[in-house]
């Protein structure tokens, strides 16, 4: 009865959906819990109704920032103390956020995976009153999911600071030999899992076969109207997509993961908003984003594997309402996907050549190493070494899981800024804009030791107390530098490799098993599985992919193109066949017919002649000049 009045009192809702009564009572008596549950589901209320029943936090572990921060506002909004922790927060915030979870009555917080590394989080966090822990997207944390991150294998550190606390693991995709790593990787006492069907009734799947897709493009868009989402594998696609739709006058944005913080937001808001139809997007784009009525979800190249087309294609129809997720494919994709296990998996010699080249990039010797850090150009290393791109992207993250290095391709640098001048430099200078002023005054005030170090500043938060646009603080930065006051750096994004264990040969790199082989066996069975869903033309869409799942025998949806093409083909076999028996019931008095006479049959005269040719063929009918008789 709790858990319904919590539901009643935060949501306004009067009765669980699905599932999530079952997990929510699971997770009451204490037990680790798995939920399966579909996007849409309702995963949030999964953790959040229980965590609220109980005394004490519930630390939720996402890697996603735009979750955490949607999340957060939402349980704000309803009265609830929530906070997050996430790359690119100043010190002083984590710190306080970690104080308040302390000292505060909070209920929720929201971390990423990587935060559980730091010594400072855990020293902080061991004094907080733990009362659940959930882990979202918990398919990251099997070896065999499709998106598995080594940052998930931290969460062990939370379950040995707070043994007796439950752990409940939330995702939207996974098979079930991943159902069941998951289960073991965060040390459930027993098999545990509840779960829905992944069956989306109001979701249909449609597999076109074109070889101009651009305009196939415009064509589906132009029939379904609604807001949309276009899923292509290329960064420089996303641009070129955009393009081609805005000059179809169809408005829409790009998105990948190499634009900066303040384009991704502004493009999210627009296409959130309205004021944008279309978010033409890598796979960076979508996980988290609440918006509910997306219509369709248009997949240009076919993605590696059932289970990320399966998520990205979840994302429309998310309020119950007919949707469409539809993936075109051509005669040319085959061979393309095919050469994705080896720009994925390249030979082993290839990756002990890549090793080596890495090393003399850096000139390091044998058995130094350990723990160096350096930035790192993806594109200046392959064109030293004429190394292939994507092979050797895929090298070094294989290195990374070997444990030789860690190549991260990302890694955000904060901004910075000392001040040249001293404090009576600084007050001597007159005739700052009021904008100027405000924006010093603003790093006096929250930054100590300007004028001895540098600082790392949060523009974010800058630009929240000032009032002025990210751009705005950029732009007054530059110029206080160029007035020879302050010393700038402006934030950035860049690759870095960390050597991890001391330089050894390439030749004796070892791959165990686990690391390279039985992935990779993995790898080529996922993209055999989405070119099986691509390719097929006999078997319902929906119970080629709930069948990938573990869900068997399920009945055909009627809706995607397998079952309309069957559903049209066995409609024009049954009209095919009244025909014949209206023809020959014509001619049974096994005299001549002039051709006249066929007219009133209320057949086409294309339905008309495809039928005496097949009777000819089958010499049941003769063709004469006067007209048509019955063979005898």
């Amino acid at each position: 009865m709790i858990y319904s009045n919590i539901l009643k009192k935060y949501w306004g809702y009067d009765s669980f959906r699905g599932i999530q009564r079952e997990i929510i009572e699971s997770i009451g008596a204490g037990r680790d819990t798995l939920g399966l549950m579909p996007t849409g589901g309702g995963k949030s209320i999964a953790f959040q109704v229980p965590a609220l029943a109980r005394e004490g936090l519930c630390i939720v572990v996402t890697p996603l920032i735009a979750l955490m921060k949607d999340q957060v506002a939402n349980l704000r909004s309803r009265g609830i103390k929530a906070t997050a922790i996430y790359s690119g927060m100043r010190t002083a915030d984590v710190v306080t956020a970690l104080e308040n979870c302390i000292f505060g009555d909070y209920k929720f917080l929201y971390v990423s995976p990587e935060r559980l590394s730091s010594e400072f989080f855990l020293l902080k966090i061991r004094k907080v009153n733990v009362t659940l822990i959930t882990v979202d997207e918990a398919h990251c944390i099997s070896q065999w999911g499709h998106d598995f991150r080594p940052a998930y294998r931290t969460i062990g550190e939370l379950r040995r600071l707070f043994p007796g606390v439950p752990v409940l693991a939330l995702t939207a995709t996974a098979t079930p030999a991943v159902v069941s790593d998951i289960q073991q990787q965060l040390g459930f006492e027993q098999e545990n899992c509840f779960s829905m069907s992944f069956g989306r009734k109001n979701l249909v799947y449609v597999v076109r076969r074109t070889e101009n897709k651009e305009q196939e493009l415009l064509h589906i868009l132009r029939n379904i109207p609604g807001s949309a989402i276009i899923y292509t594998l290329n960064r420089k696609k996303t641009k070129e997509i955009c393009n081609h739709l805005v000059a179809n006058n169809i408005t829409a944005e790009y998105y990948h993961a190499g634009l900066a913080p303040e384009s991704k937001d502004a493009k999210e808001e627009a296409w959130k908003s309205g004021r944008a139809r279309v978010m033409v997007s890598t796979n960076a784009f979508g996980m988290g984003i609440d918006k509910p009525d997306v219509r369709l979800v248009i997949h240009t190249d076919v993605p590696s594997s059932i289970e990320a087309y399966f998520q990205e294609a979840g994302r429309a129809g998310r309020d119950g309402n007919t949707a469409y997720a539809v993936t075109l494919f051509s005669r040319a994709d085959k061979p393309v996907i095919t050469r994705r296990l080896s720009d994925n998996y390249p030979p082993k010699e290839f990756i002990r050549n890549v090793y080596d080249n890495l090393c003399y990039y850096y000139t390091m010797a044998l058995g130094d190493g350990l723990d160096c850090a350096f930035e790192f150009s993806l594109g200046d290393f392959c064109k030293q070494y004429h190394l292939p791109t994507l092979q050797t992207d895929s090298a070094l993250r294989i290195l990374t899981r070997m444990g030789y290095i860690e190549y991260v391709e990302e890694m955000e640098y904060s901004s910075r800024v000392r001040f040249i001048v001293d404090k009576e430099g600084l007050y001597r200078f007159r005739g700052l804009p009021a904008d100027y002023e405000l924006l010093v005054n603003a790093l006096l005030r929250n930054y100590s030791g300007l004028f001895t170090e540098y600082a790392f500043i949060d523009e974010r938060y800058l630009s929240r107390i000032t009032k002025l646009s990210r751009h705005r603080l950029y732009e007054i930065l530059v110029s206080l530098a160029s007035k020879g006051l302050v010393a700038y750096t402006p934030s950035k994004k860049c690759p870095v490799v960390t050597f991890t264990r001391h330089r050894v040969l390439g030749s004796e790199l070892r791959f165990l098993p686990e690391v390279y082989d039985e992935r990779r066996a993995l790898f080529a069975q996922r993209l055999s599985s989405i070119v099986n869903y691509v390719a097929t033309a006999d078997k319902c869409r929906s119970s080629l992919l709930l069948e990938y799942f573990g869900e068997k025998d399920t009945a055909p949806c009627g809706r995607c193109d397998v079952c309309v093409a069957a559903r049209r083909s066995t409609v024009s076999d049954e009209s095919h066949a009244s025909g014949i028996a209206a023809v020959e019931a014509l001619l049974a008095d096994g005299k001549l017919h002039p051709i006249e006479e066929f007219d009133k049959l209320s057949l086409s005269r294309p339905a008309l002649s495809k039928l005496i040719r097949h009777l000819c063929d089958e010499e049941k009918i003769i063709v004469e000049s006067g007209g048509v008789r019955v063979k005898h």
